[in-house]
């Protein structure tokens, strides 16, 4: 939380002028600055995240950028949330340094053309489904690293392939930042923190929780001495298909660093990943092992 001796937060649209700032918020700090990347509209999951970059002690920099080159042909970016002015209160109240808010035509003028591709981990999973997303998320996340310059970059637990893809990103690419990744936020039920959260019925909503209560019961087959990958996907599948509003996108478990699936677990280092769609909504999950 800012306190009276706390410096005031500074919202930054233009990209010079945001790599002004931070290069001065690292003078200050011994060289130290950590980055909370996000869409906006802030939920109880990204709070967490910034609470955890804010209580570090570095400045903290929250970008909010809905990104279009993360957003496939049949996903309606113009649909998604924006509540600028809620998000900065939020920021403002858990003592962000600085809100990085550039427009689309800053970060992507006309005529843009060049682009960041990691091209193994982000294949499987989510990259099957979502061809083009990790190519918009490795894109940005290189503005993010000329414009910005973290030395520690906060991410949630919840995006598990974006976590991997990221950090093998930044290390093939010889990025000097160090990656702190936040447990996932659940809300009373069970379900993950996600903005999407607020678009579900009451009945969507139902059939919705069914993704932790299969990653819950993973868990506790795994914690029970079940190594099968196999029986373990099976248990988590058979979960899911209860449930009529469930699709299911994907469920594996997979090495948390590569994203390759795995036979069999080793404890602490397998992932169980879940996507569906929800009707027309969709959820993705995960819980490590």
């Amino acid at each position: 939380m800012m306190n009276s001796d706390s410096p005031v937060m500074r919202q930054v649209e233009a990209l010079a002028e945001m790599r002004t700032l931070a290069a001065e918020l690292r003078a200050r700090s011994g060289g130290a600055l950590a980055l909370v990347s996000t869409r906006g509209a802030l939920h109880a999951g990204h709070a967490a995240i910034i609470r955890a970059a804010v209580a570090d002690a570095a400045p903290v920099v929250v970008s909010i950028f809905v990104n279009p080159l993360a957003f496939g042909p049949s996903e309606n970016f113009g649909r998604y949330p924006r509540r600028l002015e809620a998000d900065l209160a939020l920021c403002r109240e858990l003592g962000v340094a600085a809100v990085f808010t550039p427009t689309v035509e800053a970060i992507y003028p006309r005529g843009y053309s060049t682009y960041a591709n990691e091209e193994a981990v982000s294949k499987p999973l989510g990259g099957l489904s979502r061809p083009t997303h990790f190519r918009g998320v490795t894109t940005w996340a290189a503005k993010l690293m000329n414009i910005v310059g973290p030395t520690r970059w906060y991410l949630g637990q919840k995006d598990g392939q974006e976590v991997a893809v990221l950090r093998k990103f930044a290390a093939d690419l010889d990025y000097a930042v160090d990656w702190v990744v936040v447990p996932t936020v659940r809300e009373p039920d069970g379900l993950a923190a996600n903005v999407r959260n607020a678009e579900l019925s009451p009945g969507q909503r139902q059939d919705a929780v069914a993704l932790s209560r299969a990653l819950a019961k993973v868990k506790e087959m795994v914690e029970g001495g079940v190594r099968s990958s196999d029986r373990l996907v099976a248990e988590a599948t058979h979960i899911l298909s209860q449930h009529r509003r469930l699709r299911i996108i994907h469920a594996a478990i997979v090495d948390g660093q590569t994203m390759e699936t795995v036979r069999e677990i080793v404890p602490g280092r397998a992932l169980m990943v879940i996507a569906a769609w929800v009707d027309e909504i969709r959820l993705s999950d995960n819980i490590i092992l």
